[in-house]
């Protein structure tokens, strides 16, 4: 009797399965992948057997067998912000899609933790690595060992300059641009500038395109208004209160994170000031809350789903073709200028 219930709770093998079905388990393992070796037939007679018999892959020992986990490691700064939340979800759309599973850390803008989550992910033999990167990540010393291992790696969003990977972007400098741009042909003359750390690309090319748009326009570039390292809401509040106490103060502001934009803003009313009559706000990146706060606040929408997808997409196809492990595919998507109330001095004609 004890032997019955032993072999009733036994978990069932895909031998089981292909015992069952009079077929091979090397068919019952593809038609669960859904491969397209397999009729459609026999994939749904197999998924159906599988579901009645409570069968579930046992992941370890095919990992074991293949030497590939079929999990793509994605690593974020954070994982609270729309921006990289959206990424993740563009990543697992494509990943699923493809029979690929994802696991997810982050590492806190911390180049330590970064680090440490990189030799997890090569123990646990991840199949890729998406990463962007943390702050101060002024290296890829760290991310070299994915590559003596053999693990491919893409950059999405935060991507170092460095041309022997993959990387998936928008065009920062554009999208810089278009923002400043638009607070001109609004009728700013003093746009501040609230920048991120000059150590990473995605910050660098958004100050370039600041400062294209000031150049086009004639206007002079006024370091007195330009802030490094501003990105989060306390700093957007601090510093715009101190630019607001300058003898030329700025009458608009073009910042490189929404946080930092969204805490100028907040400051700016407690103080009565007018917006956007006497005061203009761009932010970067779309977060949800930019389409919320009164007045809603214009913003450059990275598109960060599609980064997602894109990413995941360059990823799975060195994956599928090993013989391009060593080639280089960026990927630059275009971003797109919202304007909403806090930046919408003049009635536009949208005729």
């Amino acid at each position: 009797m004890e032997q019955d219930n032993h072999q009733k709770y036994n978990r069932p093998t895909i031998k089981d399965l292909a015992s069952e079905l009079n077929t091979s388990s090397s068919t019952i393992s593809r038609a669960l992948r859904g491969h397209h070796t397999i009729s459609d037939a026999m994939i749904q007679k197999v998924r159906d057997l599988a579901k009645l018999r409570n069968y579930s892959v046992n992941r370890s020992a095919a990992n074991l067998r293949s030497g590939s986990s079929m999990t793509l490691g994605v690593i974020v700064p954070r994982i609270n912000r729309d921006f990289f939340s959206n990424c993740i979800a563009g990543i697992e759309e494509i990943a699923k899609s493809a029979g690929y599973s994802v696991l997810i850390s982050q590492s806190h803008d911390n180049i330590l933790d970064e680090s440490e989550i990189i030799k997890t992910m090569i123990e646990g033999n991840v199949s890729a690595v998406l990463i962007s990167v943390a702050i101060k990540t002024s290296n890829v010393k760290h991310i070299e060992q994915l590559d003596k291992v053999g693990i491919p790696v893409v950059f999405f969003d935060r991507a170092m300059d460095d041309s022997k990977y993959c990387k998936v972007v928008i065009d920062d400098l554009k999208g810089a641009y278009l923002a400043t741009k638009h607070l001109l042909d609004m009728g700013y003359k003093r746009i501040a500038h609230f920048a991120g750390d000059m150590n990473l690309m995605i910050y660098e090319n958004r100050m370039a395109g600041y400062e294209k748009a000031l150049k086009e326009y004639g206007v002079k570039i006024d370091p007195t208004i330009i802030s490094t390292n501003t990105l989060t809401f306390e700093n957007g509040q601090e510093q715009i209160k101190q630019f607001m106490q300058l003898k030329k103060a700025p009458d608009a502001l073009f910042a490189a994170s929404d946080f930092s934009a969204l805490g100028a803003l907040i400051y700016l009313k407690s103080i009565g000031t007018n917006i956007p009559k006497d005061f203009g706000v761009v932010g970067f990146s779309n977060e949800t809350f930019t389409s919320f706060v009164s007045p809603n606040m214009s913003t450059v929408n990275q598109h960060s789903l599609d980064i997602g997808r894109n990413a995941a997409k360059v990823c799975l196809n060195i994956l599928e073709s090993p013989s391009k492990f060593n080639m280089i595919n960026h990927v630059i998507i275009e971003p797109t200028l919202i304007v909403r109330e806090s930046s919408q001095r003049i009635v536009l004609n949208n005729k």
